[in-house]
Formats: C-alpha cells, structure tokens, sequence
C-alpha cells in the first residue's frame, strides 16, 4: 500500500514536470534565436523609407528592404505572419543587434569597416550610389556646387559627412532624426539638397505628394553595397542568410522585388552583387 503511494507521486511529478517542459518548448524567445519554424522572429526595418522599409498607413510594411527580408525570414523557416517588424533607426542599428533586439536587420545597411567591427554582415544584396536630390529647379549639378549650401542627412548616416570631407568642404550640414525630416526640409526650403544612397531618394521622389517637385542629380558619389546585419560573432545566421539571398536571386525573386519597389521611380538598378563577397 505505501508503495503504491510513492508511485502515484512520482507519476504525478512526472506528468508536472512535462507539462512545465511542453509549455516551456512553445515560448521560443522572439528575437528568433529559437529553432525556426515556430515563435516569431523580430527583424529590424526602418519605417520611413518609400521603396525600401515604409510602414503604411493600414500597419502594413512596404519596400524592397521588407521584401528581402520577408523573403529570408521565409527561409529560414517563418511565414509572414511570424516576422515582428521592429524599427531601427540609422543611429540604433549597431545596439539593436547588440542587446539582441532582433535577430537580423534589413535596413538600407551600408556595409563599410567601421561597422564590421561591431557586427556580422550577409550579403551585400543590392548596389546602390549615393547621390543628391534637389528641387526640379535648383542649380545643383555637382557635388562642389554644395558649398555654402544647406546638405541634410540622417544622424548616423555617413553621407553627409563624406561629402563635407571629400567634396564639399563648406557645404553646411544638417542632421535630422530621419529621411522624412530631410525631405520636408527641402520641400520648405530650410535645406538645399539631401544626400543619401539613390534607391532610397528614388523613393521618396516617386510619392505621390512630391511628384514633380524633386530631382535626382544622376552623381554616383560612391558605392554602397547593402548587407544584413546580424550579431556579431553569428557565423551561422550569417551563412543561412546568404544561401537565402543566393536563392532569392537565382530564383528571379530579387530582379521582382527591384522591379516592384524602385520601377516607378525610374531607378536603374545595377545588377546583383555577389552575395558573401563583403567589401567596403
């Protein structure tokens, strides 16, 4: 009889403690650190960019950067319903990855050496020029025809900064909070040009409030190869990534999604880079 009791106990703990396991397996940590397939997974966008990361009036998200990263999330595993877009800011990238905020970001994420310091990158998936954008009737041709006047850019973006350095050494700088802040700015006339890469003014030109009002200069300043970023010291999300973008593009998924979100711009896209060849 008392061993009876012992058992019934020990069932019982037994049955607890699966219980506790199976109710623990379906809390997968949300920045997608988890096995694929379940949970959800957190990915950094910026939510202010047309053509790229743009979050719509219906909390829909639009651009090419969501494209590309629905489309690896979907690789490794999640559905669309599973992705939590999560704004990261230019200037927020780096610690968002760092406090494991979301598992990668997709957000117009120029790849150079200073930032590969502090985190892994994949890709790069697209080639894009820093360039100007200016009112349709500003005298604005070339970069040195930017001294003395008023260039926007984003904090954390580099583009202002190398065209001051290299270029422009007297054109005034103005940093705001983002691209949208920029743009206004120069629809108002409180700044005379705003600089960042082409896909992303392309973008903010094509709306359809700013139709015929701006222009793109047409200067290729440099050469930004756009990457994913990932924690540093993630080798392994880093190669899943790649193989997803490899996919991507060999399946004509990429060419689709450049298409879609840069067309009406009129934006000529360079082809695909090589993805894993990491350059600055």
């Amino acid at each position: 009889m008392k061993l009876r009791k012992v058992t019934a106990v020990a069932a019982t703990a037994l049955v607890l403690s699966l219980a506790a396991t199976a109710c623990g397996s379906s809390d997968k940590d949300d920045s997608g650190s988890g096995s694929s397939g379940s949970g959800k997974i957190k990915v950094g966008i910026k939510f202010d960019q047309p053509g790229l990361g743009l979050k719509q009036p219906d909390g829909t998200y639009a651009g090419f950067d969501v494209d590309v990263a629905t489309y690896v999330a979907g690789q490794l595993g999640y559905k669309p319903a599973q992705i939590e877009w999560v704004e990261t800011k230019s200037a927020d990238r780096e610690n968002a990855l760092a406090r494991g905020d979301v598992k990668f970001i997709a957000a117009s994420y120029s790849i150079n050496d200073e930032r590969k310091q502090k985190v892994d990158f994949a890709g790069p998936y697209l080639l894009a020029h820093q360039d100007l954008l200016v009112k349709q009737a500003s005298t604005i041709a070339k970069g040195t025809d930017l001294n003395g006047k008023k260039l926007c850019s984003v904090t954390g973006s580099t583009s202002a900064q190398n065209i001051h350095d290299t270029i422009a050494p007297k054109a005034n700088l103005r940093e705001y909070s983002g691209y949208s802040e920029c743009i206004a700015g120069l629809q108002s006339g409180a700044v005379d040009a705003v600089t960042t890469d082409d896909s992303i003014l392309a973008g903010f030109a094509s709306q359809d409030k700013y139709k015929g009002q701006f222009k793109l200069a047409g200067l290729k300043l440099s050469n930004e190869n756009y990457g994913i970023g990932v924690k540093k010291g993630d080798s392994a999300t880093v190669t899943k990534i790649n193989t997803a973008l490899e996919k991507m593009v060999s399946s004509g998924a990429w060419q689709t999604a450049v298409t879609k979100n840069f067309g009406p711009a009129g934006y000529k896209n360079e082809v695909a880079p090589k993805i894993g060849n990491i350059v600055k």
